[in-house]
């Protein structure tokens, strides 16, 4: 899903479990996982609609407070 995606929803009042989990390609890099109802989930994605990753938590974190997002689960 990409960011004008997760904005939109947000503002429909549709809410998402939200984690923060390590990049299986790249563990030094983390990456974000929408959970929803009836087993679907989606990745943050990127224009080219490849997952977005990121090196820095703390910019991630910068990233889900401009989405909108209030809480989000991080696994280590």
């Amino acid at each position: 899903m990409n960011r004008n995606d997760v904005k939109l929803r947000h503002a429909e009042g549709i809410s998402f479990d939200t984690h923060v989990i390590a990049n299986p390609t790249n563990t030094k890099e983390w990456i974000v996982f929408f959970k929803k109802d009836a087993g679907r989930s989606y990745f943050l994605v990127d224009e080219r609609e490849e997952v977005e990753s990121f090196a820095n938590l703390d910019d991630l974190i910068h990233e889900l407070r401009d989405l909108g997002i209030k809480n989000a689960e991080i696994h280590f």
